[in-house]
């Protein structure tokens, strides 16, 4: 329970960049050492972080909040 009141107090940049870099950091070492079965595994381990964060975003406290934040501007 205390990692996600970790992502909780996270701002919206800070979210992405926890989604996205393990996904760059695996292209780039698969880049550099090749295709292998390291790279490989980092790659799908990576690509399953990114789409669980993306599927849990909406249900955040904050991402809630800003969601409906966006649809007043629309009112």
């Amino acid at each position: 329970m205390l990692l996600a009141s970790v992502f909780e107090d996270l701002s919206p940049h800070a979210r992405v960049v926890t989604a996205v870099l393990p996904f760059v950091v695996a292209i780039l070492l698969r880049l550099v050492i090749g295709k292998n079965r390291v790279t490989r595994v980092l790659l799908s381990v990576s690509t399953m972080w990114f789409a669980i964060n993306v599927l849990m975003a909406p249900l955040s406290e904050g991402m809630r909040r800003d969601i409906l934040d966006v649809r007043s501007w629309f009112r």
